[in-house]
C-alpha cells in the first residue's frame, strides 16, 4: 500500500467547512487507481461507501459520529470528486472487483461495510459477491431495485433548486445551510457546479436510466447480518423499497425514521449513528 497526502481532488471544495481529516492516497493495481481515502477513529475497521454527492465536503458529521467507535475508512469512488479511474470500470461488477482490490491494498480480509444511497448499492453488491469480506452490512436508503408502481425519482431531470426537496425530509434542517448552500464567490460556485456535474455523471453510469442492474438476482447471496435504515420521507428512493430489500436479504431487519428523508445520516446523525453502533457492536 502506498500513502501520500492527496492533492486537489481529495480536498474539501467548500470554504467554511471544518477540515478535521486530511485524505491520503491509496495506490491500487500498481497505480492504475490513486484513491483519496479519508480515515479516522479506532476500533474495528468500518468501510464507508459514500452517496452520489461524493466526499468533497470533507469529514462530515455522520463520519465523525461513526469514528467515535470505529476505524472509519471512507474512500472516494473512482470518478467522483474529479478523480480519475472510472474509465477502467465498465459496470457494477468491475466496481465490486475494484473494492475487493481496495481492501486487499489495505491488508483487510474482512470488515464491517456501510453505505448510503448508491454507496449502499455498491456495499450490497460487494457483500453478495464476497460474503467472506463483509462481517456485517449496513445499508442506508440504498438504490439498486425497481418497482413500477413505486418508481425511484430520476434526480438527473431535477433542477438544482429542486434537489433539496427530493433528498431532504425537512427543508428547515440546519444542516442544509451548513453543508449545501451554494457559494456566492463565482470561482467557488463554478467549482461546486463542476463537481456536482462530475459526480452526477459518474452516478449515472451505474443507475441511469433506472437503478435496476440485476442486484435483485444477487441479494440472496448476502450472508452477513444486515441492517437496513430508511427515512420515511425519502422522496428519492421511497420507503416502500425497505421492505423489498429486507425480503431479499435473509438475515436482515429494517429500522425507519419518521422525519428524515434520503439524507438520513445527516438529517438525524445521533439517532442514525446509534442504530449503526448498536447493530455493529
Amino acid at each position: 500500500m502506498g500513502a501520500r497526502p492527496a492533492g486537489r481532488t481529495g480536498e474539501p471544495a467548500r470554504k467554511g467547512i471544518p477540515v478535521s481529516v486530511v485524505p491520503t492516497t491509496v495506490s491500487i493495481r500498481n497505480g492504475l487507481f490513486e484513491t483519496p481515502v479519508y480515515r479516522k477513529g479506532s476500533g474495528a475497521p468500518l468501510l464507508w461507501l459514500h452517496a452520489a454527492g461524493g466526499l468533497n465536503k470533507g469529514w462530515t458529521p455522520e463520519l465523525e459520529a461513526l469514528s467515535q467507535q470505529y476505524d472509519v475508512i471512507a474512500p472516494v469512488h473512482p470518478g467522483w470528486d474529479d478523480t480519475a479511474g472510472l474509465e477502467h470500470i465498465d459496470d457494477i461488477h468491475d466496481m465490486v472487483v475494484y473494492y475487493q482490490d481496495f481492501l486487499d491494498a489495505l491488508g483487510l480480509a474482512s470488515v464491517f461495510v456501510a453505505g448510503h444511497s448508491i454507496g449502499a448499492m455498491f456495499a450490497a453488491e460487494l457483500a453478495a459477491a464476497r460474503p467472506d469480506m463483509v462481517k456485517k452490512l449496513v445499508l442506508t436508503c440504498p438504490v439498486g431495485l425497481w418497482m413500477d408502481e413505486t418508481p425511484v425519482t430520476d434526480m438527473f431531470t431535477k433542477l438544482p433548486n429542486e434537489l433539496p426537496g427530493v433528498i431532504f425530509g425537512d427543508l428547515s434542517n440546519p444542516i442544509i445551510p451548513q453543508l449545501f448552500t451554494r457559494p456566492t464567490d463565482p470561482d467557488e460556485l463554478a467549482d461546486a457546479m463542476y463537481l456536482q456535474l462530475a459526480n452526477f455523471s459518474a452516478t449515472g453510469k451505474f443507475i441511469w436510466p433506472i437503478p435496476d442492474k440485476g442486484l435483485k438476482k444477487r441479494l440472496h447471496r448476502v450472508k452477513s447480518p444486515t441492517l437496513i435504515l430508511w427515512g420515511e420521507q425519502d422522496n428519492l428512493t421511497p420507503f416502500a423499497y425497505a421492505a423489498l430489500f429486507q425480503s431479499k436479504i435473509k438475515n436482515s431487519r429494517v429500522v425507519s425514521f419518521k422525519g428524515p428523508g434520503h439524507m438520513l445520516p445527516l438529517e438525524n446523525t445521533p439517532a442514525w449513528a446509534k442504530e449503526v453502533a448498536d447493530f455493529l457492536g
